[in-house]
């Protein structure tokens, strides 16, 4: 129960996974290299570097149209497919982390973090108001939601800072400051915590937590963010 959350790898050379082979690297803002000859990915738009001419680019509509456009999310996210390579960037200093998910896993992650995900990765989001109510005026936190629903297949993530990982026992619970996760497992159950601190006469805050309670992974990142809600 004390272990301290594990720094993850911040490169990759050559590691394939789910029909996809990609590459990792870079210091500061690190580069996603990605061979789609064999199996398509999807992705934000504006997060692509650079490509093969042959990389031919289209568009993915996505799971949930209408429930999507409700909330003011987009319908359509960007795919591409080989044969050749093609590499991703956020502007922004931090770690490129794959999650590996093997056929029929669920990872939950928060909003504006995903970089990329294989072709048969389901996409899907939910929001949560009682955090939403607290951190965001009431206007809501989303988490995406993915699911390999098909088969094997990866999600790429960008962490600010560095990724750490901490794997919770059954029961057993981490506080983590509300911008400082990154992903959890389906398994993992979120919770929010207040507690009023008071200084007498000088009035007093509170101190906001999100609490995760395992079995299973969750993500943090040492930079954490606050983002303004857009959706």
């Amino acid at each position: 129960m004390n272990e301290l959350p594990l720094l993850l790898p911040t490169s990759a050379a050559s590691e394939t996974f789910g029909g996809v082979t990609y590459h990792v690297g870079g210091e500061l803002v690190p580069v996603l290299s990605i061979d789609v000859s064999q199996t398509a990915v999807y992705f934000e738009h504006h997060i692509l570097l650079w490509k093969h001419p042959q990389v031919a680019i289209g568009l993915k509509p996505m799971r949930g149209s209408l429930k999507r456009m409700i909330a003011g999310m987009q319908i359509f996210v960007t795919e591409a497919r080989g044969p050749g390579m093609i590499a991703f960037s956020r502007d922004g200093a931090g770690h490129i982390v794959p999650m590996h998910l093997e056929k029929g896993r669920e990872l939950h992650v928060r909003e504006h973090q995903f970089l990329a995900a294989t072709g048969g990765i389901d996409y899907e989001f939910e929001r949560i108001k009682g955090v939403a109510n607290m951190l965001f005026g009431g206007t809501g936190l989303f988490i995406d939601k993915f699911h390999s629903r098909a088969g094997d297949g990866i999600v790429w993530l960008h962490g600010y800072g560095n990724v750490f990982e901490k794997t919770l026992a059954a029961g057993e619970s981490i506080d983590i400051e509300p911008g400082g996760w990154l992903y959890k497992d389906a398994s993992v159950r979120m919770e929010t915590t207040v507690d009023r601190l008071t200084s007498g006469l000088l009035g007093g805050m509170n101190l906001i937590l999100n609490r995760f309670t395992g079995p299973g992974r969750v993500g943090l990142q040492s930079m954490y963010m606050h983002y303004p809600e857009t959706r």
